[in-house]
């Protein structure tokens, strides 16, 4: 569903991403992990055709988005650290307007709501101006367009951060709704627990070169600090 082929993107000097290969299937959330500047962000904006790739194919359902952005781009949800929305209409009003944009035909209030309760929003929070919201509804609001949209893929680039405990578990939980829908979720962040509960797949990267791919099933949290330490060279000497 999601693929990168070769991916690399240099900034005049500088090697942002160094051939990276990737492939995440239906049904899998992969997480990267890393530090700044190890290359994570990069990806995800090469997936969004936000910047074109010096080399390589990003691939989303077999498209490359570098020739077919727009035809990518039905197949995509995005959720960014903090979810763009217009604090003076309500939640209801904006997914209203973002799945009109999305699926070319203004959804009944019925089914909106419905989409809005199912990533977790409180039914009378639908009707508040999104300025009053946190950033947990935000967040859910983000969801719920990624639902209306039926997205087949959900790019996300430090969803949790900022999150206090209780909101990030919800998130999460999502998450898990989505994964259950064959949704191909990749997601950025610094959260080794967050990954390790919600991953499927870990890819660890430093000065963005994909260093170690590892199955969250066959490693406990303990190993895979090990390991990220290890690579990203911030374990301290005994």
């Amino acid at each position: 569903m999601l693929q990168a082929q070769e991916l690399t993107k240099r900034y005049h000097d500088v090697l942002a991403l160094d051939g990276l290969n990737l492939t995440v299937a239906p049904g899998e959330i992969f997480c990267l992990l890393g530090g700044n500047g190890a290359g994570k962000t990069t990806t995800i904006n090469l997936f969004l055709n936000f910047v074109a790739p010096t080399s390589g194919r990003a691939l989303v359902d077999a498209i490359d988005v570098a020739t077919h952005p727009v035809e990518a781009k039905r197949h995509i949800a995005y959720i960014p650290e903090t979810v763009m929305l217009y604090g003076s209409l309500t939640g209801l009003e904006n997914i209203s307007y973002f799945t009109t944009l999305a699926l070319g035909a203004r959804q009944p209030e019925e089914r909106l709501l419905e989409w809005l309760v199912q990533a977790g929003l409180a039914r009378d929070a639908a009707f508040k101006r999104v300025s009053g919201y946190s950033k947990g509804m935000r967040q859910k609001v983000g969801i719920a367009i990624a639902l209306a949209k039926n997205a087949k893929v959900l790019l996300l680039d430090e969803p949790t951060s900022g999150l206090d405990p209780q909101a990030a578990n919800e998130f999460a939980g999502l998450l898990q709704q989505m994964k259950n829908r064959r949704v191909a979720i990749l997601m950025t962040t610094h959260d080794l627990f967050l990954a390790k509960q919600t991953g499927t797949r870990v890819g660890i990267m430093q000065r963005g070169i994909l260093r170690s791919t590892l199955s969250t099933a066959e490693v406990d949290s303990a190993d895979l600090e090990r390991i990220y330490l290890d690579i990203s060279g911030n374990r301290r000497a005994a």
